[in-house]
């Protein structure tokens, strides 16, 4: 079972609607308890990160997110759910975010005849391999909604990047985490094969990647 985390950050039906056709039981949940008990978890969202945060304390799920990723189980962070991974958010004067993956989130600058936020499909590019993204071809596209990007401390965390006035990382990977800045529930077909490969290694079809610590 999956423990698609609700946290009033939005978008938890299209999540669970895309997991189960790619034949996956789902469980949205706000409870600490079953994300523990969960063999794998998407932190999805969209919305601002210190309200998210602020929720994500309320509920006693901050520690039980942590837990999972120590533990070693697959998480699948989407958007908002990607940035709240980091270590902190420019977001709202500056939060601070799990510390899952080192790095900050900062302002997307824009340019001529961009707007903010960006919304709408873009290419994604591959830069290493990752079981999530295996069969999906470089520079395939994807649905985004953020006026945030994140940076990741270390590069070698980045599996893809997408062009927005600058070049950010759009796949994030390490250990057992992996995150998306774009949308695969939204994202027709290669977005379900996204889920169909996270749902595998949820089902111990496909190795996880193994567990990590987390960052700071």
């Amino acid at each position: 079972m999956i423990a698609v985390v609700d946290y009033d950050a939005g978008n938890l039906r299209s999540v669970s609607q895309a997991l189960t056709r790619v034949s996956h039981p789902c469980h949205v949940t706000s409870s600490w308890r079953d994300v523990l008990a969960a063999d794998g978890v998407v932190l999805p969202g969209v919305g601002a990160a210190g309200a998210a945060m602020r929720t994500l304390a309320q509920r006693d799920l901050i520690g039980a997110l942590r837990e999972v990723v120590a533990a070693g189980k697959p998480f699948l962070g989407v958007c908002l759910g990607l940035q709240v991974c980091m270590q902190a958010s420019e977001e709202d004067g500056g939060v601070e975010c799990l510390g899952l993956l080192p790095g900050t989130v900062r302002l997307l600058p824009g340019g001529p005849g961009l707007k903010i936020p960006h919304m709408g499909w873009n290419q994604v590019r591959w830069t290493a391999p990752h079981p999530l993204t295996s069969g999906i071809p470089s520079g395939s596209y994807f649905y985004f909604v953020h006026s945030y990007y994140v940076e990741p401390t270390d590069a070698a965390t980045v599996v893809g990047t997408t062009e927005h006035g600058t070049t950010f990382a759009s796949v994030v990977a390490f250990g057992n985490v992996v995150a998306t800045q774009f949308h695969p529930e939204k994202s027709a077909d290669d977005g379900l094969r996204l889920y169909a490969s996270f749902a595998r290694v949820c089902s111990g079809a496909e190795p996880a990647v193994g567990a990590l610590a987390t960052a700071g």
